[in-house]
C-alpha cells in the first residue's frame, strides 16, 4: 500500500502522489455525483467508492478518520450544484444565462469521463429547459414593458386633448402641468420605462435572442445525436485496445515472474526447505526436468566413449572372507551380520513393504519412514541377472577405478583412506538437481566374501558402504552432507552344463538383493524424494547390471 494526498472539492475526488506534487495536476479523479461508498466489512479504516466500473480502494489513518471522509463525501454529493438533472431543475430560472452556461462548461468537462453520452445528452436537455424558461421569462417581461409603453402615450394624447385652455405660457413649480403660449395645458407624467426604452424594439430582440439560443442548443443537440451514433464504434475500438492492453499486462506479469525466478536461482527461498516459495510440483517439475538433462547428456557421453579395458588386479579370494584388523572393522563386522539377517529375509509377508516397481525380474519395494518432517524411506530391490556372478557384480560396484564408467550421479570422488585391501573410505560429491541443494557423502566401503554353512548353498558376496566421520572430509557449507547404509548382496546359482561340457557364462544365474537406508540431510518434499527414488533406483539396477554384462562377456568367470 502507497500514502496518496487525497482532496474532496466541488463535488470532486482528486487524488495526488504527494502534498508538495498538487502542482503539478492530479493523477486521477473521480466525480461523486454518482458515487456509491462502500464501507468495508471486515477492515475498520476501509472503504471503497465506485463510479460505474471504476472503483477507487482507500484506508484511512483509523475508523473515526474514515466515518470523517464517508461523511463529507456525502455531504459533497448531497450539495453539489450541478451534478445531475434533479439538481439543475431545482434551481430554475434563478440562473441567469452566464451562470448556467459556465456551470454547463465545468460540469460536462469535469465529469465527462464518468458518464455515458446519453448522460451528458439529458444534462443537455436540463440546460435547455433552463434557458427556455429564462428566456420565456424575460419575454414576459419584455412584453410587459411593450404594453406599458402603448398605454402611456395612448392616455397622454387623450389628455393633451382634454385640457387645452387659452392661458399664457408658463411653469408651475411643482411641475404638475405645462401651458404653451396656445393656451393649451399638458398633462405630465412619470416616465413609465426605463431611459431609452421607447427606441428598442424589445419584442423583436427578445424573439431573435430566443431563436439564437434555440439555434445554438440545435446545433449542440445535433453534434451529440452524432457523437450517439458513433459511441458504439468507439466501444468496439476501445474494448480491442483494452483486449490489447489485458495480454500485454500478462505478457509483462509472465516475464516479470521468470525474470524474478531467474534472478532468485540458487536463492534460499527458491531451494529446498520447509518454506520454499516452489510448491510440491514445481519442485517435482523442475527435478524431473533436471534428471532428464542429465540422462540425455550420459547417452551422448556413452555413445561417443570409447572405453578402453582396464586390467584390475582382483586379490585372492581369501582376502574378502577375513575380518579385517583397521580400526572400523569391527563396525563393518556387525553391519555385515545385519545385512545378512535382515536384508535377505523374504517381504512378502510384511505388510509394511510396499510393491513401488515390477518390470520382468526385478522389484524394488518401499518403507515408508518419516522422521522430523524428513523422509528416511529404506528401499529394498531384487533382481536376477544372468551371465555373471555375485563376484563380479560386486568387485565393479566396489572397485573406484571403474566407478564413473558406470555411476552418471557423481560430479567427484577420492578416497580418503584405504584401510586395508577389502575397505576404503570415500568422499563424493553428487551433481546438484535444482532446486534441490547439492549433496555430499563420506562413507566406508567393504567388500565380503560369506561363505555357506551350507554345502547346497551358494556362498554370499556383499558390499555395504555406511556414512562414517574423517578428519581430512569435514563437512562445508557448499554441500548438505548426506548420510548412507547401503549393501549390494549377491548369490550365484550354477546350472549344471550338459554333458562333459565347462561351465559358461550361459549356465550361471546372479541373485541380487539391494538395499538402501539414505537420509538426505535436509528438507525436502516427501512426493518429490518418492517420486525420483521410484524413478532412479530401477534405472540405476539395470544400467549397473548391463554395465557389467558388457565388461565380463569375454572375460573368464570370476566365481
Amino acid at each position: 500500500l502507497s500514502d496518496r494526498w487525497v482532496v474532496l472539492k466541488n463535488n470532486t475526488l482528486s487524488y495526488y502522489k504527494s502534498e508538495d506534487e498538487r502542482e503539478y495536476g492530479c493523477r486521477g479523479s473521480l466525480c461523486l455525483s454518482k458515487a456509491i461508498i462502500t464501507p468495508h466489512e471486515f477492515d475498520e479504516c476501509r472503504f471503497d467508492i465506485s463510479v460505474n466500473d471504476s472503483v477507487w480502494y482507500l484506508r484511512a489513518e483509523d475508523p473515526e478518520h474514515r466515518h470523517q471522509w464517508i461523511d463529507s463525501i456525502e455531504l459533497h454529493k448531497a450539495e453539489s450544484g450541478y451534478g445531475s438533472e434533479s439538481s439543475l431543475r431545482r434551481h430554475g430560472s434563478m440562473l441567469s444565462l452566464t451562470s448556467a452556461a459556465s456551470g454547463f462548461s465545468a460540469t460536462s468537462t469535469s465529469s465527462f469521463k464518468g458518464h455515458s453520452l446519453p448522460e451528458k445528452l439529458a444534462e443537455m436537455e436540463t440546460f435547455r429547459d433552463i434557458l427556455c424558461r429564462q428566456v420565456d421569462t424575460l419575454q414576459k417581461y419584455f412584453d410587459g414593458c411593450a404594453d406599458g409603453v402603448s398605454k402611456d402615450e395612448f392616455q397622454r394624447d387623450r389628455v393633451v386633448e382634454e385640457d387645452e385652455d387659452d392661458f399664457p405660457t408658463s411653469t408651475r413649480p411643482d411641475g404638475d402641468c405645462l401651458y404653451n403660449n396656445n393656451g393649451s395645458k399638458e398633462k405630465l407624467f412619470p416616465p413609465a420605462n426605463p431611459k431609452g426604452m421607447n427606441g428598442i424594439d424589445f419584442k423583436g430582440e427578445a424573439i431573435t435572442f430566443k431563436a439564437t439560443t434555440a439555434g445554438i442548443l440545435s446545433t449542440l443537440s445535433h453534434c451529440i445525436e452524432l457523437m450517439v451514433k458513433r459511441e458504439d464504434s468507439w466501444q468496439k475500438r476501445l474494448e480491442k485496445e483494452l483486449e490489447k492492453r489485458r495480454r500485454v499486462e500478462d505478457a509483462y506479469k509472465s516475464a516479470l515472474s521468470e525474470l524474478k525466478k531467474k534472478s532468485h536461482y540458487g536463492g534460499p527461498d527458491y531451494e529446498e526447505g520447509p518454506n520454499s516459495l516452489i510448491n510440491e510440483d514445481e519442485f517435482f517439475d523442475a527435478v524431473e526436468a533436471a534428471l532428464d538433462r542429465q540422462d540425455k547428456i550420459e547417452e551422448q557421453c556413452q555413445s561417443d566413449k570409447v572405453r578402453i579395458p582396464r586390467l584390475t588386479p582382483v586379490p585372492p579370494g581369501d582376502t574378502y572372507s577375513t575380518i579385517g584388523t583397521h580400526r572400523f572393522a569391527e563396525q563393518v563386522e556387525e553391519m555385515v551380520q545385519n545385512h545378512m539377517t535382515y536384508s535377505l529375509q523374504d517381504m512378502g509377508g510384511d505388510a509394511n513393504w510396499q510393491l513401488v516397481v515390477e518390470e520382468g525380474e526385478m522389484k524394488v519395494y518401499r518403507r515408508e519412514v518419516e522422521e522430523n518432517g524428513i523422509v528416511l524411506d529404506p528401499l529394498k530391490a531384487t533382481h536376477a541377472v544372468k551371465g555373471v556372478t555375485g563376484h563380479e557384480l560386486c568387485h565393479y560396484f566396489w572397485d573406484t577405478d571403474v566407478r564413473n564408467d558406470w555411476e552418471t550421479t557423481i560430479e567427484n570422488f577420492h578416497v580418503v583412506e584405504t584401510l586395508s585391501d577389502n575397505a576404503v573410505i570415500v568422499y563424493q560429491t553428487h551433481k546438484r538437481v535444482w532446486p534441490a541443494s547439492q549433496r555430499d557423502v563420506l562413507y566406508l566401503s567393504a567388500i565380503r566374501k560369506i561363505l555357506a554353512t551350507n554345502e547346497s548353498d551358494p556362498d554370499t558376496w556383499l558390499v555395504c558402504n555406511f556414512s562414517v566421520d574423517h578428519d581430512n572430509a569435514q563437512p562445508t557449507n557448499r554441500c548438505v552432507r548426506a548420510k548412507i547404509n547401503v549393501a549390494m548382496i549377491c548369490q550365484t546359482l550354477v546350472s549344471p552344463p550338459e554333458g562333459n561340457k565347462e561351465i559358461s557364462r550361459d549356465n550361471i544365474l546372479c541373485k541380487i538383493t539391494y538395499v538402501a537406508n539414505v537420509n538426505p540431510g535436509g528438507w525436502a518434499p516427501a512426493s518429490v524424494l518418492r517420486a525420483v527414488a521410484k524413478r532412479e533406483y530401477p534405472k540405476f539396477l539395470k544400467r549397473f547390471t548391463g554395465y557389467v554384462q558388457e565388461k565380463t562377456s569375454r572375460k573368464p568367470i570370476l566365481f
